[in-house]
């Protein structure tokens, strides 16, 4: 990214829509705290405001970018690497009696699992079919007569799957609906684009400070002594923090299967949250406006926005009502939001400890996490539009006097310069 717009980009960054947290609020809604893996916030979703377009518009064109929905852990590697420590533990008579008891629970959980790791949940195929059905009832002129709608994911078969159940569901609530799904290379340079340049800076030297900072906030010791209760076991054995990490991603996982079995148990406020807030830096640094990357992280945004624009343009000179639909990962939904300027999904934080309190992954993308942008037009054609993040209005860094709707004309602009 050019120093210019780089610079843009930081003096724009739309308002904060996001607020301090700490431990205490575990305790409020522990699935929160699971970050990425926090489920579809569907009730925020049925109650957000819709608010009427100004007299004389209606809606005639979606575009979309959607995370998949609600997925297992990423590999079946990730369950068996932590039930064979408990296992192990187990048969040399090392488990405490609640160690004893997360190896039950464990085994429960990868009945449901086994030889599912990153595939989509039951979840995440319903989490698409409501975002579906809810898009169609609040803009009915869009999906009336014979719409064309095109779709198209990543080559990630749980992407694929949440393209089907969402056009799926379209072409329930009208049969007439003409759907084009494609999963194709053809389109991973928008989809889900990486520059070298960002690989790069992710796998490079910020690595070490990220260390520090997850030795500052991950303190694994007294955790493990709860699982293990021989000492020496322990010492020769046992790598606290890989068990540590390893029950966080399952305990923060459950919320999207199927049995939901519960793990939160075993964490304290403090050591949740300092999971939390570990991998909520890391995705801030890798994913979206950390300063850090000197922009590489966000403009890998750049061939995504342009196909918005394009496909706008395309649909408005049309004359007629469609929609486009897009499906990748949080990876990608991160920079578009962050490229957008959506309301607290891009600030700029230099302090690594200050970061949970402007930036937080659960509110820009939970599973099945998506932006919205809905245009209306009246008979004089002029446009605008508005922006959701997953389904709740949001601002840009935009005057506007019509809120929370914008002319297309300036946010086109503004995003081309």
């Amino acid at each position: 990214m050019n120093k210019f717009l780089l610079s843009a980009f930081l003096l724009g960054a739309a308002a904060l829509k996001v607020m301090a947290l700490g431990p205490e609020d575990v305790l409020e809604n522990q699935d929160r705290f699971g970050g990425v893996y926090y489920a579809y916030p569907e009730q925020r979703a049925v109650t957000a405001t819709v608010t009427a377009p100004p007299k004389g518009f209606e809606p005639f064109y979606v575009s979309h970018y959607g995370r998949h929905g609600s997925r297992y852990l990423i590999s079946d590697r990730d369950y068996e690497n932590v039930r064979r420590i408990l296992a192990d533990a187990k048969e040399a008579g090392a488990l405490t009696p609640l160690g004893e008891d997360v190896l039950v629970r464990l085994d429960s959980v990868m009945i449901e699992s086994q030889g599912r790791g990153g595939d989509l949940t039951p979840l995440g195929v319903r989490q698409h079919r409501g975002i579906a059905e809810r898009m169609f009832r609040h803009y009915p002129q869009v999906f009336k007569g014979s719409p064309e709608v095109s779709a198209r994911s990543t080559t990630v078969i749980r992407c694929v799957l949440s393209m089907d159940a969402f056009c799926e569901r379209l072409k329930e609530l009208n049969p007439s609906i003409q759907t084009t799904r494609e999963s194709s290379n053809r389109y991973m340079d928008y989809l889900n684009y990486h520059s070298p340049e960002s690989n790069a800076f992710t796998g490079g030297d910020w690595r070490i400070f990220y260390r520090k900072f997850e030795d500052s906030r991950v303190k694994s010791d007294d955790f493990a002594k709860r699982i293990i209760a021989d000492d020496k076991y322990l010492e020769r054995y046992v790598d606290p923090d890989a068990l540590m990490w390893g029950l966080y991603w399952v305990a923060a996982d459950a919320q999207n299967t199927e049995n939901r079995i519960g793990f939160y148990d075993l964490f304290t406020p403090d050591e949740y949250y300092g999971l939390w807030e570990t991998g909520n830096y890391h995705n801030y640094v890798v994913d979206s406006s950390s300063p850090e990357s000197g922009g590489l992280v966000v403009e890998n945004a750049r061939n995504l926005l342009n196909n918005i624009i394009e496909s706008a343009d395309r649909a408005i000179a049309s004359g007629t009502n469609s929609a486009t639909l897009r499906f990748g990962h949080d990876g990608n939904l991160q920079p578009l939001a962050a490229i957008l300027q959506l309301e607290g999904a891009c600030p700029v934080v230099t302090d690594a400890d200050s970061v949970a309190d402007h930036y937080q992954n659960f509110h820009v993308t939970p599973m099945a996490g998506n932006v919205q942008l809905i245009f209306f037009r009246n008979k004089a054609g002029e446009v605008i539009v508005k922006f959701l993040l997953s389904e709740e209005e949001t601002a840009i860094p935009l005057t506007t006097d019509i809120y929370p709707f914008y002319k297309w004309d300036e946010v086109k602009k503004f995003y081309q310069k």
